[in-house]
């Protein structure tokens, strides 16, 4: 059980700080659905959705909502993370 809460807050935060990294150049489009927080948060929730039926048990009995509500806002401070990384890296490297 410990095990896949690391996992769920490994991936989770991964998956946060590459979709920030990404961020700056809007790769999706630029659409409001388009925008990659939308996207991660979308692939997250497909990723539960595959949990649900892989395992045939509802998501909350393997990880505890506050486990899963703290991972989405780990995910979230790690887009932003990697958001302002890509930003400054970005700044540096425009012409001017």
């Amino acid at each position: 059980m410990a095990r896949l809460r690391g996992a769920w807050y490994g991936l989770v935060m991964a998956g946060g700080l590459g979709f920030g990294l990404i961020g700056e150049r809007r790769p999706f489009g630029n659409d409001m659905l388009a925008h990659p927080l939308v996207v991660y948060f979308a692939t997250v929730a497909l990723g539960l959705l595959i949990l649900r039926v892989v395992l045939g048990r509802p998501v909350p009995e393997v990880i505890p909502e506050r486990v899963l509500v703290a991972g989405c806002l780990s995910g979230a401070i790690a887009f932003l993370v990697g958001n302002f990384i890509s930003a400054h890296m970005m700044a540096g490297q425009m012409p001017q």
